[in-house]
Parts: C-alpha cells; sequence; structure tokens
C-alpha cells in the first residue's frame, strides 16, 4: 500500500507539472512513511518540503497544490492534509483496512510475498566461525539474522544460496592440531606441561583428545610432533566443523554449501588470483619480499599484505581469492554477515572486488553487533564446555530454540543486545516470547472452544468485517497491512 499511495503523489506531481503548476523539469522520487502517531494519517510524504529549494515556494503550498492535482481511481484515500511544516498526510477508507484481512485470508501463507526481485541471484556468507571450538552466543545471532535475512530475499522472488565458509587453513588450524597432540598426549603422559601460548585451552579440546584415545588408542604416540599435528588439525576441523552443524540445526538454520579455505589453496586459487593481480599491474614486493596490494589507490587507507617476507598467505590473500571465486560463479549480489569487530576489514575488502575489476556495490557487508549474556541482569562469562565463553549449545539448552531465535531478533542487527537468561524463561508478560506464546494459546483456546459448542466458524469472505471497528482492532489491521 505504502507503493501504491507513493505512485498516486508521483502522478499527482506529474499532472500539476503538465498542467504548470508546479515549475519542474521532472518528478522526484516520492518518499512515504507511516507516522508514528495515528492522528497525522496513514502514511505521510514530505516531498513538498524536498521541493520547496528547488521551486522556491512555501512547503505548505507547494504540497496543497499536490492534493488539489490528486487522483484516487480506487476510491482508497478518504481524505489529505496539509500539516506541520508542509507533511502530506494521507488517511486510507476506513473499509480498506478490512479488505486487509480478507486479502490475508484468501492468500494465506502466500501474503506477503512477492515476485520484484525475481531472477538476482544472491550468494549470502553468514556464520562462518573458526572451526577451532564452538559456537558461541555472538555467532548464533550472526546465524538467525542470515537465516531470517535469507527467507526474506527469497519470499521477494530471490535466488538465495546460504554459504557458510570454513576457514580451515592457517596458524589457527594448526594451533587447534597442536593442542589436540598435547591433551592426547597429556592422557598417556599426565605430567606433561600445556602451554599458555599457541593453544586452545577450552575443555572441549580435552573432550576432543578423550574421544581420539577410546577410538584410537595410543597409534599417534609414535608419531613425531610435526607429524601428528596436521593429522590431528584436520580430525580436530572435522569434529568441530560436525558440531558446528549439529548447533546450527538445533537453531533452525540450513546451508547450502560449507566452502573450504583450503581448497582454495589446494586448486591453485588463491595462487591463480595473486597472478592475476600481478598481472594488473596492482602489486609490488617490498625490500623484504612481500607481496603487497596497492588497495591505497582502490579505495582503502593504506596498501595491504597479501604474502609476507617469509613466504607465508595473509588472511587477506585468501580471502581475496574466495570472493574472486564467489563473484566467478555468477552470483548478482554477494552479502556478508561479519561480526561488528570486523568493521575496519570492509573498506579492505571492497578495494580487493576492485582490483579484480567487479562493481563495489555488488558487495554489501553487514555488521553483527557484540550478545551480552546476562543472567537476572548479571553478566554471564563463563561456560562449563568451552572453558572461556557460554557456547550457543549451552543457551540452546536452558532456554529453546524458539526463545533464542525470538530475542536475536530483538533489536537491529547493528545494535547491542542484552540477552538474560532469565528473562527469556520467565513465565510473565515482562518476557516478549512468553507474550507472544501466551497471546497465541488464548486464541487457540478460542477456537477450541467454539469447535466444543459447536459454533461455526465462518470464512472470512463470508464474516461481516465491518464489525471489527474497535481502535485495538483497526490498529492491528494496520499493522497487518505493512508486512508485504
Amino acid at each position: 500500500m505504502r507503493e501504491t499511495v507513493g505512485q498516486i503523489l508521483t502522478e499527482s506531481l506529474e499532472r500539476a507539472r503538465r498542467h504548470g503548476a508546479l515549475d519542474l523539469e521532472r518528478v522526484p522520487a516520492v518518499e512515504v512513511a507511516v507516522p508514528r502517531e495515528r492522528g497525522f494519517g496513514d502514511y505521510a510524504s514530505n516531498v513538498a518540503m524536498v521541493l520547496a529549494g528547488r521551486l522556491k515556494r512555501p512547503p505548505r503550498e507547494i504540497a496543497r497544490v499536490v492534493i488539489d492535482h490528486l487522483e484516487d481511481p480506487d476510491g482508497i484515500i478518504a481524505r489529505c492534509e496539509v500539516a506541520g511544516p508542509g507533511f502530506i498526510n494521507l488517511f486510507l477508507r476506513e473499509d480498506y483496512w478490512t479488505g486487509v484481512l480478507a486479502a490475508i485470508a484468501e492468500e494465506g501463507a502466500a501474503f506477503g510475498r512477492s515476485r520484484r526481485g525475481a531472477g538476482e541471484r544472491v550468494l549470502l556468507e553468514f556464520v562462518s566461525a573458526n572451526p577451532t571450538g564452538p559456537l558461541h552466543i555472538g555467532h548464533g545471532r550472526g546465524a538467525v539474522v542470515g537465516d531470517v535475512l535469507a527467507r526474506l530475499l527469497e519470499a521477494t522472488g530471490r535466488e538465495v544460496v546460504r554459504e557458510f565458509y570454513v576457514n580451515d587453513a592457517g596458524r589457527q588450524v594448526r594451533d587447534l592440531g597442536r593442542s589436540l597432540w598435547l591433551r592426547y598426549r597429556q592422557l598417556f603422559e599426565p605430567d606433561l606441561a600445556f602451554p599458555e601460548e599457541g593453544v586452545y585451552p577450552g575443555a572441549y579440546v580435552a573432550e576432543l583428545a578423550r574421544e581420539l584415545r577410546d577410538r584410537e588408542g595410543d597409534r599417534y604416540l609414535g608419531l613425531t610432533e610435526a607429524e601428528a599435528v596436521p593429522h590431528l588439525a584436520r580430525l580436530g576441523v572435522e569434529a568441530l566443523l560436525g558440531r558446528i552443524r549439529r548447533d546450527l540445526e538445533s537453531l533452525g538454520v540450513r546451508f547450502d554449501a560449507y566452502f573450504s579455505e583450503r581448497s582454495l589453496f589446494e586448486g591453485g586459487k588463491v595462487r591463480a588470483c595473486l597472478e592475476e593481480l600481478e598481472a594488473k599491474g596492482l602489486v609490488y614486493r617490498e625490500a623484504n619480499g612481500a607481496l603487497v596490494l596497492r588497495t591505497s589507490a582502490l579505495g582503502d587507507d593504506k596498501d595491504r599484505v597479501l604474502v609476507k617476507g617469509d613466504g607465508d598467505f595473509t588472511y587477506f590473500a585468501s580471502d581475496i581469492a574466495y570472493h574472486r571465486d564467489k563473484l566467478e560463479r555468477g552470483a548478482d549480489r554477494l552479502i556478508n554477515l561479519w561480526g561488528a569487530d570486523h568493521h575496519g576489514y570492509v573498506a579492505r575488502l571492497m578495494s580487493a572486488v576492485r582490483a579484480l575489476g567487479h562493481d563495489p556495490d555488488r558487495l554489501q557487508v553487514l555488521l553483527i553487533q557484540m550478545v551480552h549474556l546476562l543472567r537476572g541482569g548479571k553478566p554471564v562469562r563463563m561456560g562449563k564446555r568451552s572453558g572461556e565463553f557460554v557456547t550457543l549449545a549451552e543457551v540452546l539448552e536452558e532456554v529453546g530454540n524458539d526463545v533464542a531465535r525470538f530475542f536475536f531478533l530483538l533489536r537491529r542487527a547493528d545494535a547491542h543486545l542484552d540477552f538474560d537468561l532469565e528473562l527469556a524463561k520467565a513465565q510473565s508478560d515482562e518476557n516478549p516470547v512468553y507474550y507472544v506464546q501466551y497471546a497465541h494459546a488464548r486464541i487457540c483456546s478460542v477456537f477450541g472452544q467454539a469447535r466444543e459448542r459447536g459454533v461455526p466458524i465462518p470464512a472470512a469472505s463470508d464474516a461481516d468485517l465491518s464489525l471489527l471497528d474497535l481502535p485495538e482492532e483497526r490498529e492491528l489491521m494496520r499493522l497487518l497491512a505493512t508486512y508485504p
């Protein structure tokens, strides 16, 4: 309906332009909003104030011209008025809103869906947690936001691929392998020291080591550390990725693909990407042999290292190769959901997309802010399984899937979120999830009692919807109308 109202106002401006009432070369885009206060109409537009400077006329005068040239062929507008400094407020006919209910009943689950994005292919990457530990509550928020975004994109006709980028190469994976190797050996050598640096201290590593011993016995004791670490790193990544998948499934989140960073190196894609950038003259060598990308000439604040002087690749190098691969797969739009701590990385990656010869606007990065886990208003810092943080699995075990999803969506994704475990479990109207569930249960009870008493429930097309005239009923209908 907002688009319909916007179109009515646009046509009014065009009429006023043709008749010489407004000296316009072209009609601007018309913004239509839903006022916060119902007294200001069902919809409102500030287009008169936008045009005031250009036309050098008072905005209220322009607003009156727009209203005077307004035509409403379907008769949905009850009245228009000029308000404040020049807002155009529009009030719809009351029977329009009951028509929304009839449309919902007729269309069912299809209500609000559209084909406006049909033909657009979107590759949505989210979560992408390092497979070196269990998911924490911050990953859970990113997972739910990504899942909901994918569903919304699909509801508007877009083709969406949900992808999890598995960081299974590099130092952090070697550190996992070394941690698992040491914990495994401690099961046979209890006095073996466990270092404080370059390892993962969480209890989950010791748990993986016990599973490895129970399954394989002492077969790895005969290996040197150099032999054991790469092998155990792969086993550890495989086991932790399996846990990550299970946690995501518990949260109702699915992925179409798990893309391995290691495959970029093994398939020669990182090397091919660097060769492409070298051929374009976008890289140079420093005195210490490091290979550097000229990102400062592409929108970043400084140049970035791709290969260190010792020959090791940076994460940036594989990230560029990954996004090159994404673009080559034919997606029209790439959307990445990252933690807010990656804010400084956005411009760097945008410059890399430009270096590869693509429009950086094809990539959109959404930042997910932190979640503060509370219990009765006090911070919860330690988890039983990770040894460092509360895992997502622990939260789901305590509050359940539906509650967790609801709480993760209570605030904008780019705003900090307080997740209070006690509030999430409270059976009172202070808990928004309980409030919604209780309202749903009461509605179901009404229908159940109607069936028990033999009271027929008519189809919406047969009901006299004009009886729904209470302010609360009208407000609910208006809210439902905004869903599309």
